[in-house]
């Protein structure tokens, strides 16, 4: 039943590797269940039931990935897009996170409509290769760079933005957690990540760094306080149109980074550059930003700690059944979940990001007409802390050199109107 669903032997893979694969997306990722409610709750949105929510639209929207297009990815409520409800829609903008959730829906309702006509692949297609290699390269990049701030090895610094951090029990058990996924990696041993993350956790207990909970299951708090209360009459107001269109934006180009990315890693693009499944996962994608948006949270997204699953071996959707069922489960379980510390995910996050840094092989560096682009696509993603924007300055570069250059036949109309859209959004944000 299994294999004729998800055709696992046939993508090379195994029942016991895409469930393995599926838990460490799942304890990759796991750390929304604490972070997305607290950044959201500074908007005034109670964080019971956002925990709750969290949760729910994770499980279901990754379990939207397994059932639909069959990938091994995960969707869960945007990190940066919260940030930018909660202090920039809300606390900036002073709107109330009832027409916030307003401005995600509509976008979400616009995301799905260039969606359906066809739009945003078309917009992938239109990518240069240069910049479609960069992408993967720099979400490596900046993956890495959220698991060494997660370890404690980088932290922020007033003069030079950011530095070394100073060695405490967090780096060292991170340093451990690393070292130990290296060395299971180089044997080969199955599931790598998932040992280093649960070695890690065990030895967080006696050093204190975390506690077991008082209980195991904890009954969900309900959802009513935020689902369905989205205020439509006044997000759809002219003043908030181009709020719309940015939140649109940003959101575009972090799906279609991320999406690039690791599809990329999966092993799932062909010779002419075209990624299987795009429009159904695209479609995914959509329906499930418009669902969260209903239900109370900010723009859903596919989630780059999906590449850690990946990494260990998730090729098909069964992977992502894992990974949404944990998630589903979490609303009894979160006590146990919240229980991992940063400094036991984010070694696994280090190791995709360094699995992931060997397509840079395919640039080549030698024609600063492709090399320029594609070193800021790649150096921007974690420098601007935005997928988006190393999309966005990536496109924006080549068309110019391309403009500058007199090679018209270089681009392409939809390049072009995507550059234009870039340079206006990078002024509204």
């Amino acid at each position: 039943m299994l294999e004729k669903w998800f055709r696992i032997q046939e993508r090379g893979s195994s029942v016991s590797t895409e469930l393995m694969a599926g838990a460490t997306t799942f304890l990759a990722a796991a750390y929304i269940i604490a972070i997305h409610p607290s950044i959201l709750s500074a908007a005034g949105m109670p964080k019971g039931a956002l925990i709750t929510v969290t949760c729910l639209v994770a499980g279901l929207g990754t379990l939207l990935f397994a059932l639909w297009p069959k990938v091994p990815f995960m969707m869960a409520p945007g990190m940066g897009l919260n940030a930018f409800f909660t202090y920039t829609l809300v606390l900036q903008h002073k709107l109330s996170w009832q027409t916030a959730l307003g401005v995600v829906f509509l976008s979400g309702c616009l995301f799905l409509l260039l969606t359906a006509v066809g739009i945003r692949e078309r917009i992938i297609h239109a990518i240069p290769p240069s910049i479609r290699v960069a992408t993967t390269v720099g979400i490596g990049l900046f993956i890495a760079f959220l698991g060494l701030q997660k370890m404690g090895v980088v932290v922020d610094h007033k003069a030079t933005l950011v530095t070394h951090g100073a060695i405490n029990k967090t780096v060292l058990l991170g340093l451990v957690g690393l070292i130990l996924i290296g060395i299971m990696e180089a044997w080969k041993v199955r599931g790598a990540m998932l040992w280093g993350i649960l070695s890690v956790t065990a030895l967080a207990i006696p050093v204190g760094l975390t506690t077991l909970p008082d209980k195991l299951v904890a009954t969900p708090q309900s959802i009513a306080p935020i689902a369905f209360q989205l205020n439509l009459a006044e997000a759809i107001s002219p003043a908030l149109w181009g709020t719309i269109f940015s939140f649109m934006f940003v959101d575009l180009f972090d799906s279609l980074g991320t999406l690039m990315g690791i599809s990329s890693e999966a092993g799932m693009v062909q010779e002419d550059g075209t990624i299987d499944k795009m429009g159904s996962m695209l479609g995914a994608d959509a329906i499930a930003t418009v669902g969260g948006a209903l239900l109370g949270t900010s723009t859903t997204t596919a989630y780059i700690e999906s590449g850690a699953g990946i990494a260990q071996g998730g090729r098909t959707g069964l992977a992502s059944v894992m990974t949404g069922v944990l998630f589903l489960l979490s609303m009894f379980l979160w006590p146990i979940v919240l229980i991992i510390p940063g400094c036991a995910t984010a070694p696994a996050l280090v190791m995709v990001g360094v699995a992931m840094l060997k397509h840079i092989k395919a640039l080549d560096v030698s024609d600063i007409e492709e090399a320029l682009p594609a070193f800021l696509t790649m150096a921007l993603m974690p420098f601007t802390y935005s997928i988006s924007h190393g999309i966005m300055f990536g496109f924006l570069s080549y068309v110019l050199l391309k403009v500058a250059r007199g090679k018209w036949s270089d681009l392409n109309p939809i390049l072009v109107i995507i550059a234009v859209l870039s340079a206006v959004n990078l002024v509204l944000v």
